[in-house]
């Protein structure tokens, strides 16, 4: 395996986005667009009595207005088949804002004019919205468990018991969720800000009817998705409107819409018991999750132990956990996913314990080192989190910190405080199939699986590419997330970078290795595209598979009907783990308590840096939505209606530039031997766990007042 050091090459859609050229779902206008709009529901939970369209019908431009009764029935569930599709129009509501009718009209203005004139009626039902709600619904979870927990923590010599809460919270990317269906020659075209363009592809199919085969879905540039552009309900109908009506048909899904309708991050409350022995050795864990979700939600609480339990040499764990059923949309995933409101609890009791046992929370880190998996025993394929914690250390001046809470201050009186955490995330991967083309006239196309979300993975395939191939960088074309150029997967949970790059990379040498064959020794001067036109050859064309660890032929024919096939990081012969150690100052102002972050040290172990451009961008990005988490975002639930109170940018606070100070990356850049042949895993997600935490111990070591409820508030330190 090559450890030679990737060059910084420029983003390869930088231009295309600084020019405006770069076109998104919402930019697309066909020729005789319709445009539409829903209307959601007014009530949390009941049923539609009446759905009265006259009156939108009569809004000047308004073509026609669909309804449940415009929907084929949904297929039967069946408990050993596949997952049923998203549902259409339905005329039961299981929670505000579910739409239940959608306008199309000759423009946005008046599809938006007719959807505000239906006034549908309700025989409304009782109903539970939020974890303390009388009808909420608790139901336990599956267990994750090893050794003995509760006796390894009755011999501790020191413990520490707390309960963390981590709050509802929306995703908020600047780009809408946005579907253009076209129908023609019997055949449907989507175009969607999607990062599963295979999965939509199938769930429209079984929601309309539809021979999969006769439904393309081509995901378009995104301005950021991070877990919530999956599966839309939405997609479907307007599918199904574009059929009925011949035409094209856009719907651009308001921000206050997408609250109700979209996933989001469910709120959490973790109980943890940690110990230690007199030398400063864990001993034991035990972790209660309770989260919210909705009444057939399926995310899963076990989970939220699932990296937990990988963390430090824990040897012995009891993870519980349990779903609190309420009457909303589904909760789901949001960068960092089960690890970020997991690990703000975590590490938080890790530094309450360091504490407690006067150890320095970077030596206790470094003590509690593994190289195996606690879990199973097998070995960890690579871990540089110490290599993290100690160059972290040295850029941050971690050595100069006093140790005594509340010692630090500056010169305008306000308190300083210095603290760090930890993350990890699994490394996971994904079958693909490829297929590189190189003609004779300059161009090169190369089409995988996989969705570009502003991550990088277009850079960083044209950066393998590039390095091992001698093409035009200037008509290099990436074909990624249309379903007619190559089988798609979702992109999702940072396995991206690591499902694609080993496959551009085999693809590269099968190609150097066929032009070779084509030139049979012949010396021809010039690159690839000049010697496929000197021998008149007009194109070269190869077909690479891959498949993760302990996959086989089975993932790639999943990968070729359009399902999920994902190989865990937990492989059948060794572990593979991102880590990062992030390290940061707080000033907490003396009179109004106000908290700033004035400098960060981020240091993450992504295995063989590809891009490094986009992967410092990755962890800029990781560090600030962790400072957005643990001192701005939280989703307002208004108990009484079941609505989101704060659903726009206005009330829904996120941090501007004036919040960010210096934020300083590293990353360690070895190769994982074991994982795949480049020796990549994933960064997006890693890059965030553990930044809350970091803040609530910072704020700890500035005031001496621990804060186990996010988001951190001045009413928290007044």
């Amino acid at each position: 395996m090559s450890t030679t050091a990737f060059p910084d090459r420029a983003r390869v859609d930088a231009l295309a986005k600084v020019r405006g050229e770069a076109r998104f779902a919402a930019d697309l206008v066909l020729p005789r667009t319709l445009y539409a709009m829903t209307v959601p529901a007014t009530i949390a939970k009941g049923s539609l009595s009446s759905l009265p369209v006259d009156a939108a019908l009569r809004v000047p431009g308004v073509v026609r207005v669909l309804t449940p009764e415009d929907f084929p029935a949904p297929p039967p569930f069946s408990e050993d088949g596949p997952p049923p599709p998203p549902p259409t129009l339905e005329t039961t509501i299981a929670y505000r804002g579910q739409p239940v009718a959608l306008v199309i009209a000759e423009t946005l203005e008046a599809a938006i004019e007719g959807a505000e004139v239906i006034r549908p009626t309700y025989v409304a039902e009782a109903f539970a919205c939020v974890m303390e709600s009388a009808g909420a619904r608790r139901q336990p979870a599956d267990e994750v468990a090893f050794g003995d927990a509760p006796g390894a923590l009755s011999g501790a010599a020191a413990t520490v018991e707390s309960t963390y809460n981590s709050p509802t919270q929306h995703h908020n990317p600047l780009e809408l969720i946005a579907t253009v269906a076209l129908w023609e020659d019997g055949a449907l075209l989507i175009h969607e800000s999607t990062q599963a363009s295979s999965l939509v592809k199938g769930a429209v199919a079984g929601a309309l009817r539809l021979d999969p085969a006769l439904v393309h879905v081509r995901g378009a540039t995104m301005g950021g998705s991070f877990g919530q552009k999956a599966v839309q309900r939405q997609t479907a109908l307007v599918a199904r409107a574009a059929i009925l009506t011949g035409r094209p048909v856009k719907l651009v899904q308001p921000r206050a819409q997408i609250f109700h309708t979209a996933t989001y991050r469910a709120r959490t409350r973790h109980q943890i018991r940690i110990g230690a022995d007199a030398d400063g050795t864990i001993v034991g864990v035990q972790h209660h999750v309770e989260q919210e979700q909705s009444p057939n939600g399926y995310f899963a609480v076990p989970e939220y132990h699932r990296d937990v339990i990988r963390m430090y040499g824990i040897r012995n764990y009891l993870g519980t956990g349990a779903d609190i059923r309420l009457d909303r949309q589904d909760s789901g995933y949001m960068r960092g996913t089960h690890p970020q409101p997991a690990f703000f609890a975590f590490e938080s009791a890790i530094d309450e314990l360091a504490h407690k046992t006067n150890r320095d929370p970077v030596e206790f880190r470094l003590a509690n080192d593994t190289r195996v998996d606690p879990q199973n025993g097998h070995p960890l394929s690579s871990r540089f989190l110490n290599e993290c914690l100690k160059e972290g250390a040295r850029r941050f001046g971690w050595s100069r910190r006093s140790p005594v809470p509340g010692s630090m201050t500056a010169a305008d009186g306000s308190l300083i405080g210095w603290g760090m955490a930890c993350g990890i995330y699994q490394s996971a991967t994904t079958p693909a199939i490829a297929t590189l083309r190189i003609d004779a006239r300059g161009h090169t196309r190369f089409a995988i699986s996989g969705h570009e979300m502003g991550q990088g993975m277009r850079t960083a395939i044209a950066s393998v590419l590039l390095q091992d191939l001698d093409i035009d960088p200037e008509r290099l074309e990436i074909a990624l997330g249309d379903t007619r150029a190559a089988p798609q997967h979702m992109t999702a949970g940072s396995w991206g970078t690591n499902s694609v790059v080993p496959a551009a990379m085999q693809a590269a040498q099968r190609m150097r290795a066929a032009v070779a064959d084509l030139l049979d020794g012949r010396q021809i001067s010039g690159n690839l595209h000049r010697k496929l036109a000197s021998i008149r050859r007009p194109f070269l064309q190869v077909e690479v598979t891959t498949v993760g660890p302990g996959q086989d032929q089975a993932a790639l024919e999943t990968l070729r009907q359009g399902g999920f096939a994902v190989a865990e990081s937990v492989y059948p012969e060794f572990s593979t783990f991102s880590y990062s150690a992030h390290f940061l100052e707080v000033r907490i102002e003396p009179r109004t308590r106000r908290i700033r972050v004035p400098r960060v040290v981020s240091i993450a172990d992504c295995g063989r840096v590809i891009s490094p451009r986009t992967a410092r961008s990755q962890v800029y990005g990781g560090v600030i939505w962790g400072l957005s988490h643990a001192l701005r975002e939280a989703t307002e639930i208004d108990p009484r209606y079941g609505g989101y109170l704060n659903e726009d940018l206005a009330d829904y606070v996120v941090p501007v530039n004036a919040d960010i100070g210096e934020i300083e990356i590293g990353l360690i850049d070895q190769p994982d031997p074991l994982s795949n042949p480049a020796g990549v895993k994933g960064l997006g997600q890693v890059s965030m766990v553990g930044i809350s935490a970091a803040v609530a111990n910072a704020v700890f070591h500035a005031t001496g007042r621990r804060i186990r409820e996010l988001p951190i508030r001045i009413e928290h330190l007044l």
